[in-house]
């Protein structure tokens, strides 16, 4: 018998199928405009990782300075550093002139100081410098001397507690340890989910991280804020010559922001823009999904 002949297609059922998600092959134009997306998403979070890389080392380098607060003051009074930085003077001018030691005022009058979150610093300067210039590592002489300053930046007494100087804003010691611990914390994990999240374009990751990064920047925000705050208005005379001011309440104080305050403050931005740009990408990557 002769085999059945197919029945002849019409034009309309020629056609090729249109291209929709039920079709087993993808779409050419699918596959294009799926190539563009994710350039465009990986310029984007280029972009973000590198502004967002610059703001996180800005905060880890304004948290491990010392240089939140630059001041120098005419008052002196620092006995140890007086009496060995006076050693000091008489061995050289010993080894120099022969045995014969002068008199005269060996010492520099102002005593320089910087603080940050771990250490509250002072030493011996040279008048003729700006303050800002004259704590700069090459110009820091060997007697230096630091106490821990986990207080910062809240005024703390230098000696026992209680002390005639102590300040009752002292309490406030875990809450400024916390925010800044926090907002460390908050940028490096947020920075280490998102160098996770590239490679698998993970939109929970990508998201996660970037409200990470966000809180980072408002925490460190605030933290700044209120530095401003405690420096405009707290007494910071008082503060930086403690009992020292009952000896000399003429002498003269400046009081500066120091660099790390500035490496902080610009940092706020960039881990900010940061996070909003990964947050962004992430919810881009969730609805093409």
């Amino acid at each position: 018998p002769a085999a059945p002949k197919c029945p002849r297609l019409s034009a309309p059922s020629q056609r090729p199928a249109p291209c929709h998600r039920r079709t087993p092959g993808p779409c050419p134009t699918a596959v294009v405009d799926s190539g563009r997306i994710r350039m465009k998403t990986g310029v984007a979070a280029l972009v973000a990782g590198i502004v967002g890389g610059i703001g996180v080392l800005c905060f880890l380098a304004a948290f491990a300075t010392d240089y939140w607060l630059l001041a120098s003051d005419e008052c002196g009074g620092y006995g140890e550093p007086e009496a060995m930085v006076n050693a000091s003077m008489e061995v050289q001018a010993n080894s120099t002139e022969a045995g014969l030691v002068t008199a005269g005022p060996a010492l520099p009058v102002v005593t320089l100081h910087h603080e940050g979150f771990f250490w509250k610093c002072w030493f011996k300067g040279d008048p003729s410098l700006h303050v800002i210039l004259a704590v700069l590592f090459t110009n820091q002489p060997a007697p230096k001397f630091c106490i821990h300053g986990y207080l910062f930046p809240l005024p703390v007494a230098v000696g026992p507690v209680p002390h005639p100087t102590y300040d009752a804003t002292a309490v406030f010691r875990g809450f400024w340890t916390m925010l800044i611990v926090l907002a460390v914390a908050a940028s490096v994990t947020g920075g280490f989910l998102l160098v996770c999240a590239v490679p698998f374009t993970s939109h929970k990751l990508y998201k996660v991280g970037g409200v990470l990064l966000m809180i980072a920047a408002c925490l460190f925000l605030a933290l700044v804020g209120l530095f401003v705050l405690w420096k405009e208005l707290v007494d910071v005379r008082k503060y930086i010559l403690q009992e020292r001011g009952e000896t000399c309440p003429d002498a003269h104080l400046e009081a500066h922001y120091g660099w790390s305050f500035m490496v902080a403050a610009a940092g706020i931005p960039l881990v900010l823009l940061s996070g909003l740009l990964f947050y962004f990408i992430g919810r881009h990557i969730q609805k093409r999904k």
